[in-house]
């Protein structure tokens, strides 16, 4: 089973690598620069298909797991199902700590491998993490296929919702927001 751990990150490495290698081709990081303009923008996009290629990927190999389709079965260590939640976190954990000590935070001294490399792998954990909410909450092994279950598709959408926002609002809400908490000026009588 372990062997499985390991194709499914696998997968997702090769994912990764793909996306990064595309973006490192002259005429496609040209179109990206140019299109996304501001680093936000660009990090955001990334997180958001590092996010929905991964839950792609996790439904499907959970789907084919319940059904015992193929190589792909649940993972045990030493009789302990280990949900692909576990990773996520792990992942979120990796990429929190690197922005703690500056490595792939976007700033113009970063490098832009980096940023986009912490900026994928956020969206990847992100993904892992929320396909596997309903858990969160509910710990019954059988609760990820039931009604209950429904929960962790209510927090993929929100936070898919968000990325989106975050993606094509961001500048609206840097505005809105200035606009709110700017110190009022009274006026004279």
């Amino acid at each position: 089973m372990l062997a499985l751990t390991w194709l499914f990150g696998l997968i997702v490495f090769v994912t990764t690598a793909l996306v990064l290698l595309f973006l490192y081709l002259p005429r496609v990081g040209e179109l990206f620069h140019q299109h996304v303009r501001d680093r936000p923008r660009r990090r955001l996009f990334l997180a958001a298909v590092g996010f929905f290629v991964t839950l792609g990927v996790a439904r499907s190999v959970a789907y084919a797991a319940s059904r015992d389709i193929g190589p792909f079965h649940y993972i045990y260590i030493r009789g302990t199902h280990i949900h692909h939640l576990v990773w996520g976190i792990l992942l979120l954990l990796i990429v929190g700590f690197c922005w703690l000590i500056e490595v792939g935070t976007g700033t113009k001294s970063s490098s832009i491998f980096a940023s986009r490399l912490m900026s994928l792998l956020y969206g990847v954990g992100a993904a892992l993490t929320l396909d596997e909410f309903s858990l969160w909450l509910n710990l019954e092994e059988g609760v990820y296929w039931t009604r209950e279950g429904r929960a962790s598709l209510d927090a993929v959408l929100l936070f898919a919702a968000a990325l989106v926002i975050g993606i094509w609002g961001r500048d609206f809400l840097k505005a809105l927001t200035g606009e709110l908490f700017r110190p009022r000026r009274h006026k004279a009588r």
